[in-house]
Parts: C-alpha cells; structure tokens; sequence
C-alpha cells in the first residue's frame, strides 16, 4: 500500500519538494531524525523540512514558533510533511497506523507496563496522534510547554498507546486512516480522538 500510495502521490510528493526548495532555500528538503522503533530500535525518519535550519530548539514544537516557518506552518497543518513518511512504511520502520515514534530520551523513560508500547511499530497516525492533531497550537496556550507535554500529553499518548496495543483493531485501523486524510474524529476508547 506504501509503495501504491508513493506512485500516486509522487506528482504532490514533487511540487512540495520543489516549493520547499524555492521558499526555504540553504537547507535540506527532506528532514531525516533518528527516532525509536519497533523494539526500542533506533530508525531515520523521512518528513519535508517545516523549520529553519540549524534552529537547535527542542523535540517539543509549539505552534507560532519561529523556528517553523510559514511554508512549514501550511505543511504541518495539512500534515503534507508526513508524506516521505511512505517510504518509512515501504521499508518497514513504519506502520499506516501505531504510536507516532519518539525522539530517544522519550522512550527510554518508559517504565515497566509502559515500556510495552515499544512492541508496537509506530505509525503515520494513530489513535494518540488522532487525539492530539492540535498539539503544537494547545502547547501554544501553556505556561511551560515542555512541561505540560512531560507531565500531561506525553503520559495521556502512553496510555492511549497500551490500549491500543490490546485493543487492536483492522477496522479501528481504517477509521483512523480516514479521520486522518478526512481531519474528522471518531470515539475510540469512549472518548473522541
């Protein structure tokens, strides 16, 4: 499906590149970050550039920053970005649906039951990314950020992740597909993602 969805999608795949190369000259098109995996297995990942080069910020991302720049802006919100994520799929680092992978330092904080998330292969979209598609613009309205991800969003997406470990789902996966591609929500768990 990864490698259907690329042949499609490989005109867009084109023109995003071409305007990530004219706005946002000096830089890389694609964004590649060592992320964890399957088994706690470092991978790269594949996205289009949305921020500036060399910003040094943090792996949190809180919108209206600058480090994102406008085109970037546009791209996260039609979550375009994520397109090179296919190959990620097409190669199997990657899954269409499963926890978003953490930078290291997130999952290897995982403790205990929590660590079980790591048998998971993560995913373009998931039930977790599905509830927070608004992160950065919520990040945006706190206090600390950081710590407000830390203490509240990222255990919330851990346990939204166990559940969806034993709570597995063909059909749920298709939904959420759609909602993805669709920006529509959906009641999973009883409670709206």
């Amino acid at each position: 499906m990864a490698f259907i969805g690329l042949l499609i999608l490989w005109p867009l795949l084109l023109v995003v590149a071409l305007i990530i190369k004219i706005k946002m000259p000096g830089g890389p098109v694609i964004f590649k970050q060592k992320r964890v995996g399957l088994n706690g297995k470092l991978f790269t990942m594949y996205k289009f550039r949305s921020m500036t080069v060399g910003h040094g910020g943090s792996s949190v991302s809180v919108a209206g920053e600058s480090r994102i720049t406008p085109l970037g802006t546009k791209l996260r919100r039609y979550k375009l970005d994520e397109l090179p994520e296919l190959w990620n799929v097409l190669i199997g680092d990657m899954s269409f649906v499963g926890p978003r992978p953490d930078v290291p330092g997130y999952a290897d904080q995982l403790k205990g039951t929590d660590r079980e998330v790591l048998r998971l292969r993560p995913g373009i979209t998931g039930p977790a990314s599905l509830k927070y598609r608004d992160e950065e613009e919520l990040l945006a309205i706190q206090q600390d950020p950081q710590r407000y991800n830390d203490e509240v969003i990222f255990p919330d997406k851990v346990r939204i992740n166990r559940y969806y470990l034993h709570n597995y789902s063909f059909l749920k996966d298709i939904q959420m597909i759609f909602c993805t591609v669709l920006g529509r929500r959906m009641i999973y768990n009883n409670e709206t993602i």
